[in-house]
């Protein structure tokens, strides 16, 4: 009986938990459908009264959100193909072969995740504007993918160190070059791994804000968080296609985690397995 009333106090508390953490969701959502007199009127976290659909097209067309959001999906994915191809490389090489400084560039990728991405705002605006990539979607790929590796190597070094070697040397045996045997024995091992890199890089570049508003002018290559931005009026603002806006923001997260999901809990079991 006392296993039972535990269980059942443990499932309202996880209850309220889940109602706490998707109530914003739920709140963004009735908002990108409302207007302003009702937003600051008295139905503030209520159901709509008139369901206003056209906040979605106001903000997709009239606000240029499409634009921005194929803008982000394009600089995202780069971003992310990069930093996963370039984390497998170096984990494998940071693993499996033994060159000179390889202590040293460990080292060095794992003092990169004590470097706030923002620290290096001024050296990289520097550097890009002499190589004249500023404003365009290099500006963002290039400093975004440099800023993920470290978590990525960090990640991926741990799965490939739980892989054994006898593997690989069969397929040296066999006469597989080391590409093939990265690519064609490794990788597909990786696959929650990447999986999970795959997911935090999008994620925190995704909602990035401060280096899409420094690095991008033109109008044509911002991302989303910096066009929402520009959506807010000087005397009025309609607020509403403010929220459709931050609602189709948010979509391409949840839709993500929630396909990928069973993949990253993968990982965090093999690694506790592993530890």
């Amino acid at each position: 009986m006392k296993i039972k009333i535990n269980k059942f106090i443990l499932q309202i508390f996880l209850f309220l938990w889940g109602v706490v953490n998707l109530f914003p969701i739920y709140w963004l959502a009735t908002f990108s459908l409302k207007n302003n007199s009702e937003i600051f009127g008295e139905n503030i976290i209520g159901l709509p009264k008139y369901w206003i659909f056209a906040n979605y097209k106001q903000a997709l067309f009239g606000g240029k959100v499409g634009l921005y959001l194929i803008n982000s999906i394009l600089i995202t994915v780069c971003t992310v193909i990069l930093t996963v191809i370039l984390a497998v490389m170096a984990s494998y090489a940071l693993t499996r072969m033994k060159w000179r400084g390889r202590k040293f560039v460990t080292i060095l990728f794992t003092t990169g995740m004590m470097i706030p991405i923002h620290a290096a705002l001024l050296p990289l605006f520097i550097s890009m504007s002499r190589v004249h990539i500023l404003d365009t979607y290099l500006a963002l790929i290039i400093p975004y993918t440099g800023f993920g590796l470290p978590m990525a190597i960090m990640i991926i070094t741990g799965f490939i160190d739980a892989i054994p070697r006898a593997m690989e040397e069969s397929a040296c045996i066999d006469g597989a070059s080391i590409y093939k045997t990265v690519w064609a024995i490794i990788t597909p091992m990786l696959i929650p791994a990447i999986v999970t890199v795959s997911i935090f890089t999008f994620i925190q570049y995704w909602n990035e804000l401060l280096f899409a508003q420094v690095f991008i002018s033109s109008e044509s290559l911002k991302t989303l968080t910096a066009g929402i931005q520009g959506m807010y009026g000087q005397y009025q603002t309609d607020w509403g296609s403010i929220g459709a806006a931050l609602m189709i923001a948010t979509l391409p997260t949840l839709i993500i985690y929630c396909c990928m999901s069973s993949q990253v809990q993968k990982s965090f079991l093999v690694g506790a397995v592993k530890g």
